[in-house]
């Protein structure tokens, strides 16, 4: 049963993955835009390297996470194997998310502040 509970888990988190990393991708370039005075070959580059790192450590980090789990021996234990799972992947998401606005809200203030004094 580990192994459809890993088959399943691994499809919902890259389905989610997947579908969040793209809206970042295209809303946050309006952000980085603003943070680099509409420098859009560099924000550009910027947006893809974020979108790049940002798969590479949610898909990482829920691969690992199949390493944490305990022989799943009836339905009950695999469905809540993979909610509890999925809900770490969601949080760390949701992490990763305000931690990059915050560093962008700094940014656009020191940029702002540099260029107003």
């Amino acid at each position: 049963m580990n192994t459809l509970a890993y088959i399943i888990y691994l499809l919902i988190t890259y389905l989610i993955t997947v579908r969040v990393g793209f809206i970042f991708y295209r809303n946050g370039r309006v952000f980085i835009l603003d943070v680099l005075q509409q420098n859009v070959p560099l924000t550009d580059a910027i947006n893809r390297i974020l979108l790049v790192g940002y798969y590479l450590v949610n898909l990482g980090y829920a691969a690992l996470m199949i390493s944490t789990w305990s022989t799943i021996v009836n339905w009950t234990a695999l469905l809540l194997s993979i909610t509890v799972m999925t809900g770490k992947i969601l949080l760390t998401l949701a992490v990763m998310h305000y931690c990059n606005m915050i560093v962008i809200y700094f940014i656009s203030k020191r940029s702002q502040s540099i260029l107003h004094p």
